[in-house]
């Protein structure tokens, strides 16, 4: 019998139900290799669940994770393998786009329990989006490195610009979203920028890395691996924590936006435009719904025009939207990356956003919003495919 469109659904379908992470370390700095570092965010999860690791049946991964999955089927002792999937797309678009696989396969019945994970161990195998030692290229990179674009910065840099121009976006817009992360990861012991506050005078006075990015506005480069459990929704009672419900999901990207040499139609985008609204429809919640958000920082810049694309305000209200207060939890009217996100706590590849988002529907954040029934994460801003999600309480089912 043929399901309607709005009955093939992942809202409700699948709880997380454990969360863990290995300590961070600055990029090349880990003690451990990449695969055990997995390992490790994995038992953690388990642990945290109270699930015996055996009974892991499915993997979930993306941005081309070096951990396969029948090495960590083996290394753990389960019972039986039963699906493995990597998200195409560098970087961290897939953050979401993974969780939202590992989810497909338990609600199409191929798996019961799946961890989605992201491991890295840049000592081990060098830094992620390194330029040095390429001899031959194609694609994207053939029209832009014979002309010295080689690097994630100066991409993104131009589709940020363009956004300012016509947007009219102040620099102090992207200040206020680096200063957020800063300002959470203060209270967050787990942050790499633990002990390192921001402030508005230090972030100006910062050195450009290219116009309008300044030092604070980039990413770090980190080592480790966190890891999150999925099980149906019918068996989110039977472990130790408050689970968290998955209420919708999308990946993918508007018409042509992966279109090169960057000639998009819709350049100065995040590449949100077609999937915010799909995600609100199948969680059926809107923006006014979420109680705090975690947003990819690759660059601050990417932020804004994500924020502005899942419908908080309107671009032309960015500056006055984005301000510190406005950003920072509890009680802000966003709260904005509670963990210190990419910038401040970690780079992994944008998977510590998906973790923190179920800390705060769990009510276990450092810095827990007041509204935190319904949390936002958004992967990979100006990537494509790029990746978003929203998990909800029992609450909001």
């Amino acid at each position: 019998m043929a399901r309607a469109p709005s009955e093939r659904t992942l809202r409700g379908r699948v709880a997380v139900i454990g969360i863990g992470e290995t300590e961070y370390y600055r990029h090349g700095a880990s003690p451990d290799p990449e695969f055990k570092l997995a390992l490790k965010a994995i038992l953690a999860a388990c642990n945290d669940a109270g699930l015996d690791p055996r009974e892991i049946d499915g993997f979930s991964s993306y941005s081309d994770d070096r951990s396969e999955a029948s090495r960590l089927a083996a290394a753990l002792g389960t019972h039986r393998l039963r699906t493995a999937t990597m998200q195409w797309g560098g970087g961290g678009g897939g953050c979401c786009a993974a969780v939202a696989n590992a989810a497909a396969s338990i609600v199409a019945g191929l798996a019961d329990c799946v961890v989605v994970f992201r491991s890295l161990a840049q000592g081990q195998y060098g830094r992620f989006g390194q330029t040095d030692g390429i001899t031959t290229i194609s694609g994207e990179r053939a029209y832009l490195m014979p002309y010295g674009v080689l690097a994630p910065p100066q991409r993104f840099a131009m589709r940020v610009q363009r956004y300012m121009h016509e947007h009219g976006v102040k620099q102090e817009a992207m200040q206020a979203i680096a200063l957020a992360s800063y300002h959470h990861a203060q209270s967050n012991p787990r942050a790499v920028m633990f002990g390192k506050p921001l402030d508005a005078a230090k972030y100006d006075s910062s050195r450009w890395i290219t116009e309008p990015f300044h030092l604070y506005d980039c990413c770090m480069e980190n080592d480790g691996a966190a890891a999150l459990i999925l099980v149906p929704e019918e068996r989110a009672g039977e472990f130790r924590n408050k689970p968290a419900y998955l209420l919708g999901a999308a990946v993918g990207a508007g018409y042509r936006s992966g279109a090169i040499p960057h000639n998009s139609p819709r350049y100065a985008s995040a590449s949100f435009e077609a999937l915010a609204p799909a995600l609100y429809s199948m969680a059926k919640v809107g923006p006014s719904d979420v109680g705090v958000v975690q947003s990819y920082e690759n660059f601050t810049g990417g932020v804004v025009m994500a924020l502005a694309e899942h419908g908080f305000f309107k671009p032309e209200e960015a500056n006055e939207y984005l301000t510190l207060d406005n950003l920072i939890a509890p009680a802000g009217r966003l709260p904005l990356n509670t963990s210190g996100g990419n910038l401040a706590e970690c780079y992994m590849h944008g998977f510590e956003l998906v973790i923190e988002a179920v800390r705060q529907i769990r009510g276990q954040s450092v810095n827990q919003a007041i509204r935190s029934d319904v949390a936002l994460v958004i992967g990979g801003p100006m990537v494509t495919p790029a990746s978003n999600l929203l998990l909800g309480s029992g609450a909001t089912l």
